[in-house]
């Protein structure tokens, strides 16, 4: 090849790793390039030629790579220190450095003196070594270059990436000043949006505020106090900047007159001072809160109990964070947005995070309860306590007064306050709709958590909030809180071992059972045994035995747990627990009465350790419920040694799965923030990121806000339509032009799923022509509140609502139950699946509809199955023989055959085909006889293997289906997923078969196709788990993912690692090779984004920080 500038012949150039060049020359030879030889071809590249190589030559010139000039970091970057011995040390990279210029000297002094070319080469690359570990000491291919200890040096790109590195350890996050961490502590006697604050601490930290006239004498006494008295002031800082420590000061009393307009003191903390709280991991938004303090003495911090859910605290030895704003805008913004009362509802769906646990809950149920009734004095107390100050309700007992708890809890109950909920006693009694609350008094109905409880959605907490606002809310919450505190604290509430204890005859029913089932175990072992056993397509018999089984022995449990449920009485303190939701449940209480069940470990039961029995106090091959983990004792009496240790073995599996998890989902949740934290909501209300690409034209489709919404919804529809026909008293329901002609005008302000809810809700209820009106007028007003806030870090928040109870998912891959099984992938591992976006999911699965001639009979649906199934010879043979004489017989099952539809002959011309060997049916007994010459007895063996994996029918990843019944139609359930091929079968409906394989649905569908099932299979796998997450966040990590066209990954090899800003990528992940490739190519760093700022010390571009003021000429 000819140089296109010069016409000089281009030889091939040879790279060694690390850092050695070859030029093989005609002849063959390689002429080693020296460093020198190489910049000086790389000077002679043209700046036009540099864009076709994608470099920038206003940048980065090619000759720059070959240094002649080192660059030697100033001494703030390599610090030395003196050590306890007085002896000096210096850092590692002035070691490097006087490394290099030692080697350098000898270089430039060996060519000097005319050394041989030899020994020159060999210190040039000892030069280059050092150079390289300058820079970078983790080079594959190059020996670390060691301390004297034999420590590797840390030199730059050590520094620089990892946890601890510059861009993780000190710029994206970093340690800070004016904030303290200790102990937390449980005060109930605090506000909610209180934290008690140590004297020590308040003492230590300071707030700066102005000396002016309006705050004069409060400032002279808390600096006349010092830093010594609480509350007092640590600095006056005059106006000159010269700051005075208030310690060294003699004359107090002179100083405070010195004091002018302008004169900044740093005061102690005080009560009602707003500070910033905070728990590690922060997971969400509500990690990080703030409180107004109250000092209190000791060394804890002291919180309210009902706030430690949005925390995940308790009090077992967490630690939490305090900061303390030092700008009257950081206080501004924390009081206004911060505040734990308005944080009660979580942005992740819409409900409540914030509310009573249990002893309150249990202390609801039992002030409640009908048979409570409180006396004069009591009924005052308690009022008082939660800060009642009205006149006392009508007792309902007369001699002597007394009242009841429901007229107790209904003194704190707005007046107009009108509501309807079951509670989660009523539902475990199979009574809904059980709570009714009629003008702010408890009718009927128990209180418990679904009342007042944390995380429970539409309780009348949920209530109070959305139609009465945060700080009715707050004061409810308080108020009710305290009552039910001290009325638990005055009567008691404890659990007894005698409540643990069942009756003789219920105690016989437990035994019977699972005697019962013991001997149902031994008949399904003894027809496996004999080959009677009835087995799911797939499965070998030992599979299917298991399974039957896990099966029964579950059943054995649930009635050992049904008769422990009704055995126990309402009175009993468990069972109030349990139901009421203040703690624990029904199975929980099963295991303490009735018996523990099966122990498991990774979903089955305790397998064999060795020579075929987990334990050797069993017989070997002993497949009895005893020999295999199940514990029919219970925790009241206690377990055997053998029961102990299989129980330590599921414990042990717990621990180990929460650990991994924790790690797993902390993961996954650093990676959906990276790929979102950039994501905001512009004021025309699309989704954008920095560089104004559009990800979605309105937020979530409908621009509501989830923590704004009522449970999801933008307006609880249903609840006006309530609230309107108390007022409005109507005999009729209304026409459909009536309803028609009212919602005419609303058609462009609401969305049309809300005029659907409107109409039908209307239709379906007695309401007046004027309730209508207002009921619309109401739902156009609150849906305008419920809009989300331009500005809003929609990205940050849909990547908590996901990542966040991520920690709270299962970790393991379970079967449905029963005996016919489908293989899926649950939990957090298909979680981390979907949003990685991998190209084939680790259980990949169908679900094929068919269409209407081929879904109403089981039969039919079997046919197309028998279509889809990969079958190959080795699923039909009865039978193989191998001879070395007569060759090869396959034996087959006529029966076997007939019912997949394949005849003898084609099963001929298929094994022909595959083995190219002349083939014999013999019909007499079903069998094809392949002819080989060939009696090696290795390439008869191989032969045959090969012949049992020839394809006979079906599509080759379809692994093994089920047929099962959905709703009033036969589908196909399959293990394995080709849905190209699938959707060529005659009679599948191919508008509703679908696979959890999202790339497979992209290529064959396209990507709206894709954006749907990721949507619907994110949706699917929490809702499994029992976690709400409002779809809204789900569809913008979705559109996200999708936005380009093409599926995108959120980690380094998709969003994250495909942003815009060089400063977002090397903060992610593979930092140094970030920086080197921007570097090169020139990359401009706009600072658009979330972490580019937070590393550069500027405003976040979110929120408040989005909004820039320009001076008016």
């Amino acid at each position: 090849m000819l140089c296109p500038h010069c016409g000089t012949e281009q030889y091939k150039i040879e790279f060694l790793k690390p850092t050695i060049f070859h030029e093989i020359t005609e002849s063959g030879g390689a002429t080693r390039l020296l460093p020198n030889a190489i910049r000086e071809r790389l000077e002679r590249i043209l700046d036009e030629d540099m864009f076709l190589i994608n470099y920038n030559p206003k940048s980065v010139r090619p000759e720059w790579f070959v240094l002649q000039v080192l660059g030697v970091p100033p001494v703030v970057v390599r610090p030395s220190i003196t050590l306890e011995t007085g002896i000096r040390s210096e850092d590692d990279l002035t070691h490097k450095i006087v490394d290099i210029l030692r080697v350098n000297q000898r270089v430039r002094e060996s060519k000097e003196s005319g050394t041989p070319p030899l020994i020159v080469q060999d210190l040039v690359d000892l030069l280059q070594y050092h150079v390289t570990t300058f820079f970078d000491n983790e080079v594959s291919g190059i020996p670390q270059s060691h301390h004297r200890s034999g420590r590797p040096l840390k030199t730059i790109s050590q520094r620089l990436k990892g946890k601890e590195g510059r861009f993780r350890g000190s710029l994206s996050g970093k340690r800070v000043d004016f904030s303290a961490r200790t102990v937390i502590a449980p005060d109930p006697s605090l506000d909610i949006s209180e934290v008690g604050v140590p004297v020590q601490v308040a003492k230590r930290l300071s707030i700066p505020e102005k000396y002016s006239k309006l705050n004069a004498e409060f400032l002279k006494k808390l600096v006349i106090n010092g830093s010594d008295v609480h509350p007092g002031a640590n600095y006056v800082i005059r106006p000159d900047g010269v700051k005075i420590r208030l310690d060294y000061v003699e004359d107090k009393e002179a100083l405070v007159e010195s004091l002018e307009d302008g004169f900044v003191i740093e005061r102690h903390l005080i009560d009602g001072d707003i500070v910033i709280f905070n728990r590690q991991p922060s997971l969400h938004r509500m990690s990080v809160m703030g409180h107004s303090i109250r000092v209190l003495p000791y060394r804890t911090f002291r919180l309210h109990p009902a706030v430690c859910p949005p925390y995940n605290a308790d009090f077992d030895g967490d630690e939490m964070n305090l900061h303390v704003p030092q700008s009257a805008e950081a206080r501004a913004e924390a009081l206004t947005l911060m505040m734990v009362h308005n944080q009660i509802v979580s942005p992740r769906y819409g409900g409540p995070i914030i509310g009573g646990t249990r002893d309150y809950i249990s202390a609801g149920y039992l002030l409640t309860h009908e048979d409570t009734f409180l006396d004069i004095d009591e009924f005052s107390d308690l009022a008082l306590t939660g800060g009642y100050v009205g006149p006392l309700p009508k007792p309902v007992k007369s001699n002597p007064p007394a009242f009841t708890g429901k007229q107790l809890f209904s003194l704190f109950l707005p007046d107009d306050f009108n509501y309807q909920l079951s509670s989660k006693w009523g539902r475990a009694k199979n009574q809904s709709n059980d709570v009714l609350i009629k003008d702010g008094q408890l009718i009927t109905g128990l209180i418990d958590r679904a009342a007042i409880g944390s995380e429970e959605p539409d309780s009348i907490l949920h209530r109070i909030s959305k139609d009465y606002g945060s700080e009715e809310a707050r004061t409810f919450l308080n108020s009710v809180l305290t009552v039910l505190r001290t009325y638990i604290s005055n009567r008691g509430f404890s659990l007894s071992y005698k409540e643990l204890t069942l009756d003789k005859s219920a105690e016989k029913k437990v035994l019977k059972n699972i005697d019962d089932s013991y001997s149902n175990v031994d008949d399904l072992i003894v027809k496996s045994q004999e080959g009677k056993l009835t087995s799911s397509r797939g499965m070998s018999d030992a599979e299917a035995l298991e399974a039957h089984i896990v099966h029964e022995l579950s059943k054995a449990r649930d009635k050992a747990g049904r008769v422990s449920d009704s055995a126990l009485f309402d009175d009993n303190s468990g069972v109030i627990m349990a139901r009421t939701g203040a703690r624990g449940s029904s199975l929980n209480l099963g295991q303490m009465t009735a018996a523990l069940g099966q122990q498991s470990v990774r979903g089955k039961r305790i397998q064999n350790g060795f020579n075929q029995r987990a334990l050797s106090h069993f017989v070997k091959g002993d497949m009895s419920p005893d020999a295999k983990g199940f514990v029919k004792s219970n925790y009241r009496t206690g377990l055997s040694p053998t029961e102990f240790f299989f129980h330590a073995m599921g414990g042990r599996e717990g621990l180990v799965d929460t650990a991994v998890r924790t790690q797993q989902s902390g993961y996954m949740q650093r990676r959906l923030i990276n790929a979102l934290e950039h994501i905001r909501v512009e004021y025309d209300r699309t989704v954008r990121d920095p560089h104004g690409n559009i990800i979605q034209f309105l937020y979530g489709e409908d621009g509501i806000d989830p923590a704004k919404s009522d449970h999801g919804d933008a307006v609880n529809i249903v609840r006006q339509v309530d609230i309107s026909m108390i007022d409005n008293k109507s005999k009729s329901n209304p026409d459909t032009k009536k309803i028609d002609s009212i919602l005419k005008s609303y058609k462009s302000k609401l969305n049309e799923k809300v005029i659907e809810d409107l109409s039908s809700s209307f239709a379906s209820n007695t309401i007046t022509e004027s309730g209508m009106k207002n009921v619309a007028k109401k739902t156009l007003e609150l849906t305008n509140k419920a809009l989300v806030e331009p500005g809003e870090a929609s990205g940050i928040v849909a990547a908590q609502s996901i990542g966040e109870p991520g920690t709270q998912m299962t970790l393991r891959t379970f079967h449905f139950a029963g005996v016919q099984e489908k293989d899926v992938t649950l939990g957090l591992p298909r979680l981390i699946e979907l949003v990685d976006a991998r190209k084939v999911p680790s259980k990949p699965s169908m679900d094929i509809y068919l269409n209407k001639s081929n879904r109403s009979t089981q039969q039919k649906a079997l046919e197309i199955g028998k279509k889809i199934l990969y079958t190959t010879v080795n699923d039909l043979v009865s039978q193989t023989e191998v001879d070395y004489i007569e060759g090869i017989k396959l034996k087959f099952d006529s029966e076997t055959i007939a019912d997949f539809g394949v005849r003898l002959e084609q099963l001929a011309e298929i094994v022909e085909a595959g083995s190219k060997k002349e083939v014999k049916i013999e019909n007499k007994d079903s069998s094809l006889k392949v002819i080989v010459e060939d009696t090696d007895a290795s390439s008869l063996f191989s032969l045959r293997n090969k012949l049992l994996g020839l394809r006979v029918s079906g599509i080759k990843d379809i692994k093994n289906l089920t047929i099962v019944k959905k709703d009033s139609e036969w589908i196909i359930q399959t293990s394995g997923s080709n849905l190209g091929k699938v959707f060529k079968i005659p009679g599948v409906d191919t508008s509703r078969t679908t696979t959890n394989n999202i790339w497979e649905i992209a290529s064959v569908i396209g990507i709206e196709a894709a954006r749907s099932t990721l949507i619907n299979e994110i949706t699917h796998t929490l809702d499994e788990q029992g976690l709400e997450v409002d779809i809204r966040h789900i569809i913008l990590v979705a559109d996200l993912m999708t936005s380009t066209g093409v599926l995108k990954s959120i980690g380094r090899h998709g969003i994250a690692g495909t942003k815009e800003s060089v400063l977002a990528r090397a903060a992610f992940e593979i930092t140094v090779p970030t920086i080197a490739k921007a570097s090169v190519t020139g990359e401009v760093e706009e600072l658009r984004g979330v972490t580019e700022n937070v590393i550069v010390g500027l405003p976040v571009p979110v929120g408040t920080g989005m909004i820039e003021l320009y001076m008016k000429r």
